[in-house]
């Protein structure tokens, strides 16, 4: 039954394209498996760094993926000394798996000053904790949020290695290589 709904895995253009889709669809729905996708760095001690973002940007034709972070946020300090991250998202509906390998870029200031004043209040209070986030405090409760354009950057994924593996009776998994035109190659699953 997943084979039948799920034709698209049986070529690699499909894969690649049901990847791409899922990532947009991350963006434009928030029940989407791809909007909350795990977003992997290096610490400067050298260790895996793995936590929970949100998706803001899909640009298949760039191979690029955007999130927005608070600029005082550990993954900014971990992406300016190793600029390499991993994305992963699991979409249980699709059976699919994507692992995005990308090239890390953070912007701030001014040029992220037309994103900031979209956001809505709301959103912008995502972005500028006080202390700092990720420093230890006393209380659970024990800081302060005071939203500051200052605070707020865009992380640009620069996607280099796309693998995606799908999940059905017959399990088929491919590798996309931005340095090969992102021609395919399948891969034992």
């Amino acid at each position: 039954m997943t084979e039948e709904r799920h034709d698209w895995a049986r070529s690699m253009d499909g894969l690649l394209e049901q990847a791409w889709k899922r990532l947009g669809r991350g963006v434009a729905d928030r029940r989407a498996a791809a909007r909350h996708p795990t977003l992997a760095t290096v610490d400067a001690d050298g260790w895996p760094q793995a936590r929970t973002v949100v998706l803001r940007g899909a640009d298949r034709a760039a191979s690029q993926l955007t999130v927005y972070t608070d600029r005082k946020a550990g993954k900014v300090a971990e992406l300016l000394h190793t600029p390499r991250a991993a994305v992963h998202v699991w979409d249980q509906t699709a059976h699919l798996q994507i692992r995005a390998v990308a090239e890390a870029v953070i912007h701030t200031g001014d040029a992220v000053e037309r994103i900031w004043s979209g956001l809505s209040t709301h959103a912008q209070r995502c972005y500028g904790f006080q202390p700092a986030s990720g420093l230890a405090i006393a209380d659970a409760l024990d800081y302060e949020v005071w939203p500051q354009p200052e605070d707020f950057a865009v992380i640009e994924l620069n996607v280099t290695h796309l693998e995606v593996l799908h999940l059905g009776h017959r399990h088929r998994r491919a590798g996309f290589d931005r340095s090969q035109d992102w021609a395919g190659q399948w891969l034992v699953p």
